[in-house]
């Protein structure tokens, strides 16, 4: 089980893209895993045919642990399980025991189709501490070692193989694989010899593991019934109980004459549907925002304890909901340099990730990093709300929808549509008339749409 988040200690086995005896290529999608952050695609860095699959859909792994042996080119799949059971008495046995002892304390769900498949997944039981690009699901070596901590070699069963036929200390080899690992290719390079198939066997090939698969499915509730939570699930829950309990949030609210904002988008979408360009009302609250934040920077920051870290860039975050038969949940897709965007920009942006989050789902990189959050529910018809931080931001924004109703215009009775923002601040950093002063910039704004068109 490679690491594919910073903070991910197990992931879940969503499901197998791949059966045993199939041939597999570099870089090819093994399976979805669904970290403490998203559900992942895991790649393989190296070719050759699916040996065994040790861990069943549904599974929650501990890093490190075995989840797939791979019999490498040139390697029958009896060889790969072999060898990989051998690797794991040699790692139990030697430096690595230790740990491995310890990673199966940790991780019981694993142990069972470890036992499954024999000694092989005990191998892996030695999980790799900061391997960032770990190949547990690679290859059965990727899996069998962890070099750093432990102190042992990396090694595929290939590369091991050929050196013992040619005599070859591996010791006097500097592994190019993933944490160093030494293989085949390293190998013939050793001896003189290319690899033949032209095929890599580094981590250069697959795409990086950040790519994120489609949201797990969380199965319907029955009356009564109990549901498991799923990690995604499980993280959303602990962080915004971490929100409410660690930040003093306070919330402030604006009611927003949206008739301008309506009048201008139909009008700029009526002369843009040749272009098939659509905007909508959050388009142009992420640039109001955006522009409202470089007049209030406070808005921009984060707690840091002693001081607060005023942001370089705005990066609006959208919250996006995950869609209810797919599990449910929530995202924040972020749309880096929001300020620098124009409308135009803002919506093909959100649309695409929007898109993405509901569909293959968004990498980490398209979820990290915001420095302000949008909520928008006005599209359920919802008039008024507040929402939960999202740490490290210092506030939230909170919409409704545009509704019609009665409205005061120059002194007489009249209908319009009025919608309502909602700031969540963090009173660490921000002040309660501060944050009527940014709200009274977004009013403007928005209000004045004309502005956020240059």
């Amino acid at each position: 089980m490679p690491r594919l988040s910073d903070t991910m200690e197990q992931g879940t086995l969503v499901k197998w893209h791949v059966k045993e005896g199939q041939q597999v290529e570099s870089g090819q999608v093994l399976a979805d895993i669904e970290t403490d952050k998203a559900t992942m695609e895991m790649p393989t860095y190296d070719a050759g045919k699916v040996a065994r699959i040790v861990c069943e859909t549904g599974s929650n792994v501990a890093v490190g642990e075995t989840v797939m042996i791979l019999a490498e080119e040139g390697e029958s799949i009896e060889e790969a399980i072999k060898s990989v059971g051998a690797e794991a008495s040699e790692g139990e046995s030697g430096a690595g025991a230790e740990h491995a002892a310890e990673s199966k304390s940790k991780a019981p769900a694993a142990a069972k189709p470890a036992q499954a498949a024999g000694s092989a997944a005990a191998a892996a039981a030695a999980p790799s501490p900061g391997a960032g690009t770990s190949n547990g699901a690679g290859s059965a070596s990727g899996a069998s070692g962890a070099n750093g901590a432990a102190g042992r070699m990396l090694v595929s069963p290939l590369a091991r193989r050929i050196a013992e036929e040619n005599g070859l200390d591996l010791k006097s080899i500097k592994g190019s694989g993933p944490q160093g690992r030494i293989i085949k290719r390293d190998v013939l390079a050793a001896l003189g010899q290319s690899d033949e198939t032209g095929e890599s066997e580094t981590a250069a090939a697959p795409a990086a593991p950040g790519a994120a698969a489609a949201p797990v499915s969380m199965p319907a509730a029955p009356l009564g019934g109990k549901v498991a939570l799923s990690n995604m699930r499980q993280t959303i829950a602990r962080r915004l109980v971490e929100s409410k309990n660690t930040i003093p949030h306070y919330q402030v609210s604006v009611s927003v004459n949206a008739d301008p904002l309506l009048d201008l988008r139909g009008t700029l979408n009526e002369q843009l549907k040749s272009q098939n360009v659509k905007l909508s009302v959050n388009d142009f609250l992420v640039r109001a925002c955006a522009l409202a934040i470089h007049q209030h920077p406070h808005f921009n920051a984060a707690w840091k304890g002693d001081s607060l870290q005023i942001g370089e860039r705005i990066n609006i975050g959208v919250a996006v909901a995950l869609p209810e038969e797919r599990g449910g949940g929530l995202v924040v897709a972020t749309l880096r340099d929001a300020d620098r965007k124009g409308l135009r920009q803002i919506s093909a942006e959100t649309r695409a990730l929007a898109d993405k989050a509901r569909g293959k789902g968004l990498s980490l990189e398209e979820m990290s990093d915001s420095t302000f959050t949008i909520s928008n529910l006005g599209m359920y018809e919802v008039d008024f709300f507040t929402a939960i931080i999202n740490p490290p931001n210092a506030a939230i924004l909170a919409v409704g929808a545009a509704m019609k109703k009665p409205v005061v215009r120059n002194d007489e009775l009249a209908v319009g549509h009025e919608m309502s923002c909602t700031l969540s601040c963090d009173h660490r950093i921000i002040d309660g008339a501060s944050g009527a002063r940014f709200l009274q910039t977004l009013k403007q704004l928005l209000e004045n749409p004309a502005t956020l068109l240059v």
